[in-house]
């Protein structure tokens, strides 16, 4: 049976979406490729050509694939090759940007050639629908990707900051109660884990923009947002441990919030851009962390325990070290 006409229209632009964008995203970054990777722009364009030379050898093979397993599974199971692809691609390393580029090119391929045969087999009565909304998806997207690519990659990066520090401020002493510490003990550890991160106001605008600066301050808020929270999953009553840990988590909490201010004022030319990036990152920013405590909450008192929780959000803390790496690694935000 055939999905509703309506879901299958959404499922279609939203592949449609990553059909450009992974491609138009490239150009703007070469400069801050060429320079990190210290690749000659000669290879530097191959990033272009890699899909398109994909899309002329793979697109026969696509289609023998689809009569054998059908448009929606070829599509499907080509498409987790741009997943793979687009996450090798942050890999700061000449082998795996170029690896995830000809993974992508597959990827971006199967949606290329497959769509327009979905759109006829699912919706036959309305093509012209499909079409349209197919093509506008893969074109607005990757015109306002490529224009907004750091933008949209820095919002993130603020948002899921927000997010981590919220849910810790927020349930913190509720997680510490359950190693058997009294509220106060627990009271008590919050307000370390706030002011533990006060000293990071003054480091790190000063390491910034030191010599390996930056990828310390991520290793600093890795340890306080990934690895302190998952020492929290340990069945320990030891109140030295807990205060440790609270520490580094504090730690981590000051390195993400003035790091995220310094990519505002630093990734930015003049400031106008360092306005509209601060007000589009925080806008959004915010909305994701008001989320998170009542989700995290939520998904606590559903399941009855605060382990998949912490795992959950070490997820995303995960998720915002990339985001800084990313971020940290490109020139500029508005270019």
């Amino acid at each position: 049976m055939y999905p509703k006409r309506s879901w299958f229209l959404f499922s279609m632009m939203l592949i449609a979406a990553n059909l450009r964008l992974p491609i138009t995203l490239m150009p703007p970054l070469l400069p801050d490729l060429e320079q990190t990777l210290h690749l000659p722009s000669s290879l530097a364009g191959l990033l272009t050509s890699i899909p398109l030379v994909t899309f002329a050898i793979f697109s026969p093979l696509i289609v023998k694939l689809a009569q054998r397993w059908g448009n929606a599974r070829t599509v499907l199971a080509l498409f987790l090759l741009l997943i793979l692809g687009s996450y090798g691609r942050i890999i700061p390393n000449v082998v795996a940007l170029f690896f995830g580029t000809f993974l992508v090119g597959i990827g971006v391929d199967s949606g290329n050639v497959l769509i327009p045969a979905l759109i006829k087999e699912r919706v036959p009565d309305q093509i012209q629908l499909g079409t349209s909304l197919y093509t506008l998806s893969m074109l607005l997207v990757g015109a306002l990707g490529t224009a907004a690519a750091g933008y949209l990659i820095t919002s993130l990066s603020f948002g899921l900051q927000s997010l981590v520090y919220y849910v810790l401020l927020t349930w913190l002493p509720t997680i510490l109660t359950t190693h058997g510490v009294s509220t106060i003990v627990a009271s008590n550890l919050l307000t370390l884990f706030q002011l533990s991160g006060l000293p990071l106001a003054f480091l790190v605008p000063y390491l910034f923009n030191k010599r390996h600066g930056t990828p310390l301050l991520l290793t600093i808020m890795t340890l306080g947002y990934v690895v302190a929270p998952l020492t929290f999953l340990l069945p320990t009553h030891s109140l030295p441990f807990l205060t440790t840990m609270a520490l580094i988590s504090g730690l981590g909490s000051g390195v993400a919030f003035n790091l995220a201010i310094m990519f505002f004022t630093e990734k930015t030319h003049n400031p106008y851009q360092t306005a509209a990036i601060s007000g589009m990152a925080q806008s959004a920013g915010y909305l994701l962390a008001a989320v998170g405590p009542i989700l995290f909450g939520t998904l606590a008192t559903s399941l009855h325990a605060w382990n998949p929780v912490l795992l959950l959000l070490v997820v995303c803390a995960i998720a915002l070290t990339v985001t800084g790496i990313v971020v940290d690694r490109h020139a500029m935000i508005a270019d």
